[in-house]
């Protein structure tokens, strides 16, 4: 698009807005700014403009300001306190005057009725080129007004978590277009993982944007979102639409959502049970009938073949009190395991304990195995005070058994 085809047609220059959506009240939460130009009776997007780094930023500056104006004075017609509009920035071009006449233009409508409370800016980290710490100054500095910060197009690009992190934001938007790819690659949904986590430790709101079909909707509902954005719930209109536009259509998918994910956590609660059943009565059977722990999983090894590929004995503490004993082709001894600790791994002790007073097994979630790459489940099971047996179940028999990925 040519720069001057849309500084010389401002007055044809218009923003349309996309709901964003709640998952609480199944409700419109607030709206996206969006730049639009009309000419010769077709409608274009201005994100190329804004995205083009050789356009003068003057000029890119002068259509956000025309855009930040219009947008403003249509959201105070809702007179409505609860809404928030979001609106984007470039983080370069708002530092050029450390973001004043931004700050200036909210601050003029205050007198027109609005409440900064209602903005959310939104900029996108990985673009930002200048001091972090000066950035991180500016939005701290706005927050004292009430305004709120998202960072978006999080899982888009390499998002920097230390950055994002010094930012403190108050809504990480996550784009969910990858999740459209015939298979996405595991470490985009490790990253998404990490991202989740990073929401939970700094207080900020998950909002997933880019849905544009169901199951990127369920899969954003099952991991944290609270907030929801693309062309599956509302594509970007002139106007406002209304706030229950979407909601029993919400309501009747989370309902499906739900009693889907009860059947999963019933599943995983039956499967957890017979497991814990089937190992109780294998070491029954076996009994004492080993004279030492290499004896014992070579057993077990014969008992399990079916399911798992690997087995081990810790102490509490997390040191290896036997071998590992492994499933190539074959089953193998892996002797170098030994007195190996594994304390440092997430939730290992606090999985300790919870074998320790319940005195019963328990399936651990979905991740990837350290050796083999693949995604497993552990099964631990407490075998006295303080020995504890650790059965990896592989891939293929997560696979087979429903439910279980």
């Amino acid at each position: 698009m040519d720069p001057l085809d849309v500084l010389t047609n401002l007055d044809k220059v218009f923003p349309n807005y996309q709901a964003i959506f709640s998952a609480d009240e199944q409700t419109v939460i607030g709206y996206e700014v969006l730049g639009r130009i009309k000419i010769n009776d077709q409608i274009d997007s201005l994100g190329s403009f804004f995205h083009d780094e050789s356009i003068p930023d003057e000029y890119r500056i002068e259509v956000d300001d025309h855009l930040l104006h219009i947008a403003i004075d249509e959201f105070l017609k809702l007179n409505n306190q609860e809404l928030m509009l979001f609106i984007n920035r470039d983080a370069n071009l708002l530092m050029l005057d450390h973001g004043e006449d931004f700050l200036h233009t909210l601050i003029e409508k205050q007198e027109k009725g609005l409440h900064l409370n209602q903005i959310v800016l939104e900029i996108t980290e990985h673009n930002f080129l200048g001091d972090i710490e000066q950035l991180y100054h500016l939005l701290l500095y706005y927050r004292t007004y009430g305004i709120k910060v998202a960072i978006d197009n999080i899982g888009k690009a390499g998002s920097n978590l230390d950055r994002i992190g010094l930012l403190t934001p108050d809504i990480l938007k996550i784009d969910l277009q990858p999740l459209r790819l015939t298979s996405p690659l595991q470490s985009y949904y490790d990253v998404l993982y990490s991202i989740s986590l990073l929401a939970r430790k700094i207080g900020a709101t998950l909002l997933y944007e880019d849905i544009e079909v169901n199951f990127q909707l369920q899969y954003a509902w099952k991991n944290g979102g609270r907030y929801y954005q693309g062309y599956f719930l509302n594509k970007p209109t002139r106007n406002f639409i209304e706030r229950d536009d979407c909601k029993e259509r919400l309501r009747l998918e989370f309902q499906r959502y739900i009693s889907s994910e009860k059947k999963k956590l019933e599943g995983l609660y039956n499967f957890t049970e017979q497991f814990n059943l089937r190992v109780q009565q294998m070491l029954n059977k076996i009994g004492k009938q080993y004279t030492d722990y290499k004896q014992l999983l070579e057993q077990l090894s014969n008992e399990l073949d079916d399911c798992c590929f690997r087995i081990y004995i810790c102490d509490e503490d997390g040191f290896q009190q036997s071998v590992n004993i492994f499933k190539k082709d074959n089953w193998e001894i892996q002797p170098q395991y030994y007195l190996k600790n594994w304390s440092w791994r997430p939730y290992f002790l606090a999985n300790i304990i919870r074998m320790r007073f319940d005195q019963k097994g328990f399936l651990s979630d979905v991740y990837s195995d350290i050796e083999t790459g693949e995604l497993i489940r552990t099964f631990s099971y407490p075998l006295d005070q303080n020995q504890y047996l650790f059965i990896d179940l592989s891939y293929e028999y997560l696979y087979e058994a429903d439910g279980l990925l």
